[in-house]
């Protein structure tokens, strides 16, 4: 069922309603480092306490990954600290009542005290700061694509993940036949984000069997990164609340087209001046705009582990499959690893492709806005655009797109520029974090291997 975004500015309203309203429990959440949201029922006299002196996780949520298992090289937490609390506060703006059967109040939460150093939220909110420091505001709109399944959390299991159902079979990009047939679903997905104020700009079919992608509409960028953020928690939820499920992997299936998770983007000044459009340049390009391209493409390769930040991100990155493989960039280019998209002064914007739909879209929107600021105070050209398929054209090295997550980490670790944007304690975490997600992966056996080593050596 629908749900409702409250629309609540400061702590006091959020006390009045919780008041008025007295519900026994509120649902409360955060976002960890791998843009997983984590929470817990507090009861209503709790949570009333934690509006002002905020409330206590566990901070092995910071010390862990996707399957719960701990870090081992960690210096912000592990055994050595005996995993106390992390400290977190609560967003009021972020109130609603949960689109689902219970109608549950929920707020979604940050990190504080010696945990904001390296929580997501907070990394972007650092990025932002700089920016209106310099005089700007950031607009985006992120888009997603994931594959639907009939297949449920049990099936999967007893299938070990194989011979999957999709929700739909082959490839029908746009497809309005599928988009009506499975119009209950499709109006579903619309009206349950519309109720809690993500507000979806289009919604379709893509290439590809049982693919579904969405636009949310443009906003502020941290407003924008939170709406993404529920966006995909809430749909895995509704997706399985229909007997459903929805991934939003880089790449499920070696044979089809990867997910993508990409970030439209432009600058604007304090009064409301749209900064990245010039007339009197051919292709509508200002010099801010220039210089932000020139800082995204100079930088892209060492954040790369910010913006592909798992494994399987980097079998998404490939030639041929709509993924770019190069910090390449072209005008309404599709092959480019950044797309400049040129239009009114208010619709100028680039789009950042290289992106999958795993990405933390905290961390990935950071990067983006960070790597451009830095840009545009280095003032980076971004050098002639690429014209035609960027595919086969040969980049310089420190332009490729690194191959495995393990390289991407130690470019990050490495990076001078990440260090001063994203501050040295969460590049040292986030950096730890992504070298044991690809140790754990280096321990796999995977089918690949099995069909081509088992009978033969």
């Amino acid at each position: 069922m629908p749900g409702q975004k409250l629309n609540l500015s400061s702590v006091e309203e959020v006390r009045a309603f919780v008041r008025e309203k007295s519900p026994r429990h509120v649902k409360v959440g955060v976002f960890d480092v791998d843009g997983v949201l984590r929470g817990k029922f507090i009861a209503r006299d709790k949570f009333l306490s934690a509006l002002d002196d905020g409330y206590g996780f566990c901070n092995a949520l910071l010390g862990w990954d996707v399957a719960d298992t701990l870090y081992d090289n960690s210096h912000y937490t592990g055994w050595h600290t005996g995993y106390p609390d992390a400290s977190l506060r609560i967003i009021p703006e972020s109130g609603m009542i949960l689109p689902f059967r219970n109608e549950t109040v929920f707020f979604a939460s940050e990190f504080a005290g010696t945990a904001e150093a390296i929580c997501p939220r907070g990394v972007l909110r650092r990025v932002l700061r700089r920016a209106a420091d310099m005089g700007f505001s950031v607009r985006a709109a992120m888009e997603f694509e994931f594959f639907m399944f009939r297949e449920t959390p049990d099936t999967l299991e007893e299938k070990g993940f194989r011979d999957l159902q999709t929700l739909s079979h082959g490839s029908f990009s746009y497809s309005v036949l599928r988009s009506l047939v499975q119009e209950d679903l499709y109006q579903d997905i619309l009206d349950t984000f519309e109720s809690i104020g993500i507000a979806l700009e289009g919604l379709h079919a893509e290439t590809g069997p049982g693919v579904v992608e969405t636009a949310i509409a443009v906003d502020d960028a941290l407003a924008m990164a939170d709406k993404a953020s529920l966006f995909k928690a809430f749909m895995k939820i509704l997706a399985q609340q229909r007997g459903l499920m929805a991934t939003f992997m880089a790449k499920w299936n070696e044979t089809l087209s990867g997910q993508s998770g990409h970030t439209h983007m432009s600058l604007w000044s304090r009064d409301g001046r749209p900064l990245f459009h010039d007339a009197s340049d051919g292709h509508g390009m200002s010099r801010t705009m220039r210089h932000f391209l020139g800082g995204q493409l100079a930088h892209l390769r060492e954040f790369s582990a910010l913006v592909a930040p798992n494994v399987n991100s980097y079998a998404r990155l490939t030639p041929g499959y709509w993924a770019p493989t190069a910090a390449t960039w072209g005008i309404d280019n599709r092959t480019v690893g950044i797309r400049v998209i040129p239009g009114s002064a208010r619709s100028q914007r680039l789009e950042y492709r290289v992106p999958g739909s795993d990405v933390n879209p905290y961390l990935s929107m950071a990067a983006a806005v960070g790597s451009g600021l830095l840009g545009i105070e280095g003032e980076i050209d971004p050098g002639p655009p690429s014209t035609g398929n960027a595919y086969a054209q040969e980049p310089p090295e420190n332009r490729r797109m690194p191959g495995s997550l393990e390289t991407a980490a130690v470019l990050l670790s490495q990076s001078a520029a990440a260090r001063e944007l994203f501050g040295e304690d969460f590049v040292r975490h986030f950096a730890d974090s992504r070298l044991f997600e690809a140790r754990q992966f280096a321990r796999a056996v995977t089918d690949w291997e099995l069909r081509r080593y088992f009978e033969i050596l």
